[in-house]
């Protein structure tokens, strides 16, 4: 399975010169922990999450109004292609040991995101599947009155 079939695509974006203040506020209101930093073409070049907010900024007495959010986020993010394995993603934040990557498309530009929490759904949800399957195809005991 590809991971252009569990991406998510509605991608929540920052400028790399919008402060930490902007970013935060952008991550409350809509419910996500990180955002996806983008060049003129729409290829990630930057990715910063709340625990970034948190320990490169406020925990080092930065003033989240006027340090810009390209200061304290990860430049140059690991990406994934939309059309990639699974695997290779899982493989690739394994080796980063990091849960997110951008997906992008075959120019570089930003098409979704992939968090370990999405692969994890998905594999549970298969599993679930195979075990209903394996319940029902497996042989069921004869009662005990049709034994005697």
């Amino acid at each position: 399975m590809s991971v252009s079939r569990i991406c998510l695509r509605d991608v929540d974006l920052v400028d790399a010169d919008e402060s930490v203040l902007e970013a935060a506020r952008r991550m409350r209101a809509r419910n996500v922990g990180t955002l996806v930093i983008v060049d003129q073409a729409q290829r990630p070049i930057g990715i910063v999450t709340d625990r970034d907010l948190v320990l490169r900024a406020l925990a080092e007495n930065r003033d989240p109004r006027t340090t810009p959010v390209g200061e304290v986020s990860s430049l140059d993010p690991h990406t994934i292609g939309e059309d990639a394995p699974i695997e290779a993603a899982l493989e690739r934040m394994r080796g980063g040991r990091f849960r997110r990557l951008p997906v992008v498309d075959r120019g570089g530009r930003i098409v979704g995101i992939l968090s370990l929490d999405d692969v994890l759904e998905l594999v549970a949800t298969e599993l679930t599947t195979i075990g209903r399957l394996v319940a029902r195809e497996a042989p069921h005991p004869a009662p005990e009155s049709a034994r005697t």
